[in-house]
């Protein structure tokens, strides 16, 4: 593996926020940075603007969108404002944006805060930024796993 891997942030999109992770220079870890806020779902020219300032500070490369699939692994009405969204990204960042299965990580990071003794009324202020970290984290350990492989497929 190189030394130093192209950074990515992870974005975890919501309605009115969006929590944003960074990976280290390794690619190994994620973590938290913070929450993107607005006050309407449709305004998102400021979200952008911070999340290109995000991109231009931490030197990132790619892009690592949560994707909302439902549980049964069909696509609702909060994944098309998603894959929209990317779109938005890829334009105005010349970036490749990767989408990545969401699910369940809003219920591991509220968990993670539960079990770290958060009490439940400040949990939603760190849920977003925790899911973000989740979504990027399982990218990196997937592509680990990729680059682990030998010939046949098999883990190395």
């Amino acid at each position: 593996m190189d030394q130093n891997m192209d950074r990515m942030i992870g974005l975890d999109f919501g309605s009115k926020t969006v929590g944003v992770a960074v990976s280290d220079g390794l690619g190994i870890t994620a973590q938290g940075l913070e929450i993107i806020r607005r006050t309407s779902e449709n305004k998102l020219r400021q979200t952008c603007a911070r999340i290109e300032a995000i991109i231009d500070e931490y030197d990132v490369k790619k892009i690592v969108l949560g994707l909302p699939k439902h549980m049964n692994n069909t696509l609702g009405d909060r994944v098309e404002k998603t894959l929209a969204f990317k779109e938005m990204l890829e334009r105005r960042t010349g970036l490749e944006v990767v989408t990545w299965d969401e699910r369940l990580t809003t219920v591991a990071a509220d968990r993670t805060m539960m079990e770290a003794g958060i009490r439940r009324e400040h949990r939603k202020e760190y849920v977003d930024m925790l899911a973000a970290e989740y979504i990027l984290q399982g990218y990196l350990d997937y592509c680990h796993m990729q680059e682990h492989k030998d010939d046949e497929g098999q883990s190395v």
